[in-house]
């Protein structure tokens, strides 16, 4: 999957839990994700008219990147669901990421892991 069809994925599938995602997909996403949060950070930072300190205080964002945030943060976690599927296991490894450091190692390890090459409990090997 290319990066312009894992975007237009991403929209069409916007709180699609079920299914699987392949591991082009998900990274797609993921720079897509940083890409347009980075954007979104720096048109913030802009309409404080590069005020430095009130971007920091702010947490590094406004209103722009809260709103983008919020926008995006059901289909991500759709995507990581079913890109979680893919490799076989439960969406529910997904709350592992509360732990602090080593819940993000293990989902990360769990990210880039091969995709189940035959139909598993979540369905179908979805199509390149």
């Amino acid at each position: 999957m290319g990066f312009g069809q894992a975007v237009k994925s991403f929209w069409s599938h916007y709180a699609t839990f079920k299914g699987r995602a392949r591991r082009s997909e998900y990274w797609f996403i993921q720079l897509f994700l940083v890409v347009t949060n980075l954007a979104a950070a720096v048109i913030d930072f802009v309409l404080m008219n590069g005020d430095i300190e009130r971007f920091i205080a702010n947490g590094g964002g406004g209103i722009v990147g809260l709103v983008w945030i919020l926008a995006t943060i059901v289909p991500a976690l759709a995507v990581l669901v079913r890109r979680l599927h893919d490799t076989g296991k439960s969406g529910w490894w997904v709350l592992l990421g509360f732990v602090p450091l080593a819940g993000g190692i293990v989902l990360l390890v769990f990210t880039v892991q091969q995709s189940e090459a035959a139909e598993n409990t979540y369905g179908p090997v979805p199509a390149v």
